[in-house]
């Protein structure tokens, strides 16, 4: 890339007026970028289809929760994500050519917007609902949790929407001229702005990167003391299923075991929450602020330092893009009804793929069976029969 330098000596004051073209670019992401985009479509796709299969046979089984209901609009979420994925491919295949329209590159850059911050507040809320559940179980009990859930949701999706709206109305298309060709660039190129909009463009990006380290804040703040009464102590609701367990199956293994796989299944739930906050978000939310500033040419850079910073910027983007495929993974950890259907699933799935694995042992029950009939009723052929009865019924289940 080249940059003019337009200069104008004046006989009584001489000034000097850059005027810069160049726009900070990262070729290697023409590259790259449509290979990940087009495995987050596919994958992406699939998964959040299923997961909305599966919460749908929640809902039929009047199993729905809260933390269900969040799911559910995460999903929703990470679907017009998705969907707004095909032309992005596009774009970077053009190397930056956007050839759809302002229409569609607001709506497109609008729907990229509200799956990452809709994925980060939805994460967010699923986080508090587990913490409030473990260090106030009776309170979180007593209250109606599916309209808590449905209020929240409102709340995030008001607030998503009213965040999303500027990105919506304002013009998306920057014209870049490249060898003398007109490029229209999906919300790049705001070098050429008046520094009054490049004012505006920095503080609104400086503001949304404060919102998130806020979020993500309360996030960890959530999942440490999610942790420290897994790790400390057993929680409240893992003392009353074992003392349920206990009471019921005397059986001194389940009583230890069943607690222990509580606080597991919970301890990987908070690794994949944060595991995705910290994989997906964090680093864009890091690289953002000082690449909106070199962007905008509101800091003066070295070119070296500024080539770093878009190459940066363009894999956080990617790294964003991945958690519309690992959001699936948080729910499998959120809850044991999630789970117990996906495992349903699977069960059924191989039971199809491979029938013969399970057949009935039709021999076994044969014998049984001709034992059981040509025996004598007597006190000692009742004694005989029974174990065999018994190794039936084994084979049977």
């Amino acid at each position: 890339m080249t940059q003019s330098v337009t200069m104008t000596t004046m006989s009584s004051v001489e000034s000097t007026t850059i005027i810069s073209t160049e726009f900070l670019d990262s070729p290697p992401r023409y590259v790259f970028i449509p290979v990940f985009y087009i495995i987050f479509f596919i994958l992406g796709f699939i998964s959040n289809l299923y997961v909305l299969f599966v919460l749908r046979c929640l809902h039929q089984a009047k199993a729905m929760g809260e933390i269900h209901i969040y799911m559910i609009n995460l999903t929703i979420a990470d679907l017009l994500f998705v969907c707004a994925l095909p032309f992005w491919i596009d774009y970077y295949i053009r190397e930056g050519d956007w050839v759809y329209g302002d229409v569609m590159c607001r709506v497109t850059g609008t729907f990229f917007f509200i799956n990452t911050y809709g994925t980060i507040l939805f994460l967010a809320a699923i986080s508090i609902n587990r913490c409030w559940a473990l260090t106030r179980p009776l309170d979180a009990a007593s209250s109606d949790h599916r309209i808590r859930g449905i209020i929240a949701c409102v709340f995030i999706w008001a607030f998503i929407v009213a965040m999303s709206v500027p990105v919506l109305v304002s013009p998306g298309i920057n014209e870049h001229r490249k060898n003398n060709m007109k490029i229209l660039h999906c919300f790049e190129g705001y070098q050429n702005e008046s520094k009054e909009k490049k004012k505006t463009l920095a503080v609104t990006h400086f503001l949304i990167i404060g919102l998130f380290f806020i979020v993500f804040l309360l996030i960890v703040i959530c999942n440490i003391l999610i942790a420290r009464i897994l790790i400390c102590k057993n929680s409240p609701q893992s003392e009353i299923q074992s003392s349920r367990t206990q009471s019921k199956m005397p059986n001194l293994t389940s009583t230890f075991k069943r607690p222990t796989g509580v606080k597991r299944r919970a301890l990987q739930m908070l690794l994949a929450v944060v595991g995705v906050f910290v994989l997906c978000f964090l680093p864009h939310h890091i690289v953002q602020g000082p690449w909106t500033l070199a962007v905008l040419e509101i800091v003066n850079y070295s070119k070296t330092t500024r080539k770093l910073l878009s190459d940066a910027h363009q894999i956080t983007l990617v790294l964003m893009g991945l958690n519309c495929i690992l959001d699936p993974v948080v729910y499998y950890f959120a809850t044991g009804k999630f789970r117990g259907l996906i495992k349903t699933h699977i069960t059924k799935l191989i039971t199809f793929t491979q029938p013969h694995l399970n057949q009935p042992a039709s021999p076994v029950w044969t014998l049984g069976g001709n034992q059981r009939s040509h025996r004598k009723p007597t006190k000692a052929g009742r004694q005989d029969q029974t174990p065999h009865t018994e190794r039936s019924s084994v084979v049977i289940t």
